[in-house]
This record gives structure tokens, sequence and C-alpha cells, in this order.
């Protein structure tokens, strides 16, 4: 993506990371980070997203993965995690989101299919910015000179299904939502590739080049 937004692509290395450490540690990647995490807020998020999506019933599916990831955003604002599946086409490189189940707290839900609407819109905008779109270059310049020929997602590669689970917190002071998906659903999608096909892809957008 031209904007290198720091809450996008800094989720992603920090939660691509923690699910390494948790293969490393032969540990569940959803389990793992209930054990380090000491907000129980941020802890509430992480099962409520995993529950709705089924983590503990997934089945394998051979082509298929499933990646899971966290945040807080900026560590400030809302709490987002996100479980989602996806599918990869070795044959053509092609990468897929088929589902995703998001859970969202805010604080007190004024406004919850507001909510509902930045946390989806949010992911659809992440997944377009992970698997494909970037700036072309060539040795002086930039190459990218038109939107039409800029790679960004098509309705047709949307995901099948994805549900967004609001927790509500009434009483407690408004966080703010935006931008809150973003970092968690590219950081998701890459653990659910590596879950796939056991190749860590740490470079963006996640492409066969």
């Amino acid at each position: 993506a031209l904007r290198s937004l720091g809450a996008y692509v800094n989720i992603f290395a920090v939660e691509s990371f923690i699910d390494e450490l948790a293969r490393a540690a032969d540990a569940d990647p959803v389990a793992f980070r209930m054990r380090h995490l000491g907000d129980a807020r941020a802890q509430q998020v992480v099962r409520v997203a995993a529950e709705r999506f089924g983590w503990s019933d997934y089945r394998r599916v051979p082509g298929r993965g499933r990646g899971f990831a966290f945040a807080r955003y900026k560590n400030l604002a809302a709490y987002a995690a996100i479980a989602l599946e996806v599918e990869v086409r070795r044959e053509t490189g092609e990468i897929r989101v088929l589902a995703a189940v998001a859970a969202v707290d805010c604080g007190e839900a004024v406004n919850p299919d507001g909510i509902r609407n930045q946390i989806e819109g949010g992911i659809v905008q992440a997944s377009s910015w992970t698997l494909m779109e970037q700036v072309a270059f060539d040795g002086t310049r930039v190459t990218s000179r038109d939107w039409g020929g800029y790679p960004i997602l098509r309705f047709r590669e949307l995901p099948e299904r994805i549900e967004i689970v609001v927790i509500d917190q009434p009483g407690k002071p408004f966080l703010g939502v935006g931008e809150a998906s973003q970092g968690p659903t590219g950081a998701a999608i890459a653990n659910a590739v590596a879950d796939a096909t056991g190749a860590r892809m740490r470079d963006l957008p996640l492409t066969k080049a």
C-alpha cells in the first residue's frame, strides 16, 4: 500500500511473530495469546472471536488454513480480535479469504450497526492491502500511473462470510473504532497462509511474486 500505516504494518509484524512463537512452543495460537494477555477485555475479545469462529472444532481441509490475530488499536483505542480461514491455490499462488469473524470492544456501543460496518469495511480493505495492493516502481520512478491498473480486491474475491461481534461495555469510555480491524486482519491472513502451507511469508503483499 502507498500509505504504510503503522497500526497495520506493525501489527502484521508483531502478530505474525506471536504466531511463530506459538508454533515454536507447540501451542495453540489462541491459547498462547490468552496465556500472555493480562488485560481482561483483551482476553474477552480473543475468546469471543475464537468461539464464534469455531476455532476448537476447526476441521482441516487440504489447501486451507486458519489464522488468528489480536490488537488494541494504537494501544489505547478499540480492542479487536479476528479469526479467519483462507484457501491457497498452489498451482496459481492465489490466496482467498473464505470467512472471517471479528470481536470488537470499543467501550459503550452507541451505534452497534455503525461499529459492525466499520470493522467489516476494515477487514475488506486490509484483505485487499494484504493480498494484492502495492505501488510499482522501476529504477527511477513510480510506474503505477493510474487507478485503472492498480490492483484491488473485487467483489468476486470477497470473503463468503464476515461476522462481527460487538462487545458492549455500558458506562465504559468510548474508545473509537476507526481502523481497529486492519492490523489484525493482515496478520491473521498471513498466519492462516502459514497454517495452510507451512511457509511463513513476511513481505507484503502476500503474492506469488
